[in-house]
């Protein structure tokens, strides 16, 4: 997952919270506050050991003060408006705003605490407005239009055109032709979904750092293979509990779903899974969910748009919400007879191993597919964890970026991290020149937010000729080291690792001008395209062999059990891609129709994707109160695009089979496409790397959802 970050101005804004907007007068500079100083530090990195939560409040203040002057400077310019006194000095602008929020906002997913927390609510508003401050500002827009008006005559290049392009609709579509009521309503919507999402993402947090369960007796822990049984003994102890604690964090989750032979407890656990922020309770996130969708559709049809989703894709590579639903129905057509018929081979598995229901129930499903795939391939998560520590893992990612990109990875421990288990690398190019600062965090904690992400705390720009290199992060939630064994990954955890690895090469690699057009700032049904490519190379096994060692032994790993991986991919994968389908329609549900109200949250979902049930439906759960993604995590109206990006990866990887794994021409292909970020529509991009347009029979053989 690419987390959309708060790159600079422009966008709707991330930081929320519920906290009354106050305006404050800041004009003097805090002293010594380090968000503000030059940061003399290694590559001029965060100095997060310097950082404390009460500098982002006044630093923010004087900050947003700074960049007020910088926009009124460019507005009230008495010179003729030129694309580079207007539009190049506004994508320059307020860079110290940009500076503060990205690390609050990063600190506030990865390291949060009830007084960050409280901080960045107060501070959302402050950022939505200060935004709506630029982007309702009537004589800097008269200036973007009037240069916007005369591109023709201003011979710019490929990137410089699209700046101003994307500049010109980045205001046009979000108010700036608005008459000065319907500006006041927007601020309003704004301000108010700003604080919504942020409590949202509070409230899913919440509900899943609020379930514990205790367990003492072997009956209970039947199944459970001795690495989940010692991981949360240690976890009991961290807690101050005895015996062994499973959370819902996904680690022990997972664990506990996939290897428990206690039917009721993994009942519990699913409930309590996918119950969170659905309770009765002040995490309960129906009326947050429910007002998120009312101001987004409201916010749309002031803007002149039917729905939420024809706002969105306006802008993106699919472009309507029509052709969004006719891509998700084609691959259901594919899936869905494959997903039934493993389904059914899952039950038929079962009953032999004694099950006597009539239908598997879904937390009947990671505990039987597991076994099935292991007497159909003789492999599983327990045979091939030990193959998997963590730290080689990532030296693998390390080298196929270096046999790929020529790439060099150097820890630093002189960069300050904002957490002791965080690690910080010196990234080196081919010809040894400093490419990036390559952060990674790798364990879940009760501050840090539950999946895996990338995003950067600095992104690539070029500034009177120097080019400014980016500092990126890669987060995952794996499973910790043990008092007995390192952090041993299972497969579907290493293909993660590889894909955030991924995102994060798309933001290291960055080689434009400007930085809204730099790295991962692309359309975001793009954005997860290469690294959804990334992950191929975890099926490789000249890869596998260069990491996958045995971490008692060293052996590495057999040939044999490489070919089985290999056999397994497509193992329930019209299941799986049922599941992403699932998602994708209840994501176009809420946000490409007019929803004003909705009485039932249950009715809704079970009518949005109901003709993906492959199981019985359950009470008193729900998808969308813990649906991050599309409700506080930048997808809204974009989930599809991981589908949609399957079929541009598959196709993409095509070309390094033909031409092979590590070609030179093709890893140079690749490297281009991904350091041109946004600065060109991104299907000239895809097809000057492909030679042609995406096709998706390569997805669809690659799945076995066709022959």
């Amino acid at each position: 997952m690419k987390k959309k970050n708060l790159s600079k101005l422009f966008l709707m804004p991330l930081l929320a919270g519920s906290i009354a907007f106050h305006s404050f007068a800041q004009s003097t500079k805090p002293m010594n506050n380090p968000l503000l100083e030059n940061w003399n530090t290694p590559f001029q990195t965060v100095p997060f050991d310097k950082i404390k939560n009460e500098h982002f409040v006044p630093a923010l203040q004087y900050a947003i003060q700074e960049g007020k002057k910088e926009i009124e400077g460019i507005a009230n310019n008495p010179d003729t408006p030129t694309f580079e006194n207007t539009i190049v000095a506004l994508d320059n602008s307020a860079m110290l705003v940009g500076k503060v929020a990205i690390v609050m906002s990063n600190l506030n997913s990865a390291e949060t605490n009830p007084e960050l927390q409280k901080i960045t609510k107060e501070t959302s508003p402050m950022l939505s407005e200060f935004e709506n401050d630029v982007i309702l500002n009537e004589k800097l827009f008269k200036r973007i239009k009037q240069v916007y008006d005369n591109k023709a005559s201003l011979k710019l290049d490929t990137e410089s055109s699209m700046l101003l392009e994307k500049t010109y609709k980045r205001f046009a579509r979000n108010g700036a032709n608005l008459n000065a009521s319907q500006k006041e309503l927007l601020r309003s919507i704004d301000k108010n979904l700003s604080a919504l999402f942020l409590q949202y993402g509070e409230n899913v947090l919440n509900d899943t750092n609020g379930f514990l369960m205790e367990l003492t007796s072997e009956q209970e822990l039947a199944g459970l293979p001795d690495f989940v049984k010692e991981a949360a003994q240690q976890t009991a102890k961290k807690k101050n509990k005895t015996g062994y604690v499973f959370t819902l964090q996904a680690p022990s989750y997972l664990a506990f779903m996939t290897y428990s032979t206690n039917r009721d407890l993994r009942q519990k656990m699913f409930l309590a899974y996918s119950s969170r922020a659905f309770k009765n309770n002040k995490n309960n996130n129906v009326p947050v969910m429910t007002d998120i969708v009312k101001l987004r559709h409201q916010r749309a049809r002031l803007l002149g748009y039917n729905n939420h989703a024809h706002f969105v894709l306006e802008e993106r590579m699919a472009g309507t919400p029509e052709t969004v639903n006719k891509f998700l129905d084609e691959l259901f057509n594919y899936a869905k007879p494959v997903a039934e018929k493993q389904v059914q081979e899952l039950l038929a598995y079962a009953k032999k191993q004694g099950f006597t229901d009539e239908k598997l129930q879904r937390w009947d499903y990671s505990f039987y597919s597991e076994k099935l795939k292991k007497e159909k391939y003789s492999i599983d998560n327990e045979t091939l964890k030990p193959y998997f520590k963590l730290d080689n893992v990532i030296a693998g990612a390390f080298g196929v970026a270096n046999k790929l990109f020529g790439l060099t990875f150097k820890e630093n421990k002189s960069i300050p991290v904002f957490h002791s288990e965080v690690k910080a690398y010196e990234v080196y190019d081919e010809k040894g020149n400093f490419l990036a600062v390559l952060y990674t965090d790798f364990f879940p904690r009760e501050g840090k937010r539950s999946g895996a992400w990338m995003t950067s705390y600095r992104e690539q720009k070029r500034v009177n000729g120097q080019d400014v290199r980016p500092h990126v992060s890669l987060t995952c939630n794996f499973t910790r080291p043990t008092d007995t064994k390192p952090s041993l990954l299972t497969f579907d955890e290493v293909t993660t690792l590889f894909h955030e690895f991924g995102h994060c090469l798309h933001g290291m690699l960055a080689n434009t001008t400007y930085q809204s057009l730099s790295g991962t700032n692309v359309a975001w049904d793009f954005v997860e395209m290469p690294s959804q490519v990334f992950e191929n190379w975890c099926y490789e096994s000249e890869v596998l062999a260069s990491f996958a060692k045995h971490y008692q032994t060293g052996e590495i790993i057999p040939q044999t059990l490489v070919q089985k991986i290999k056999d397994a991919s497509n193992f329930m994968e019209g299941y799986a891609t049922i599941r992403q389908l699932s998602l994708g329609l209840l994501d176009m549900a809420w946000h490409g129709q007019f929803l004003d109200k909705v009485e039932n949250i249950t009715e809704f979902e079970k009518k949005a994707i109901s003709k993906t049930d492959l199981f019985p439906p359950v009470e008193n759960i729900s998808t969308s109160t813990a649906f991050s993604h599309i409700f506080s995590g930048g997808y809204s109206a974009g989930y599809y695009s991981y589908k949609w990006a399957e079929v541009l990866d598959a196709d993409a990887y095509d070309l390094f089979k033909e031409k092979g794994i590590f070609n030179k021409e093709a890893a140079n292909r690749f490297k281009e496409m991904l350091s041109k970020g946004g600065s060109e529509h991104p299907m000239v991009l895809y097809k000057r790397f492909r030679g042609q347009d995406p096709s998706p029979k390569a997805l669809l053989k690659r799945s076995g959802l066709s022959q």
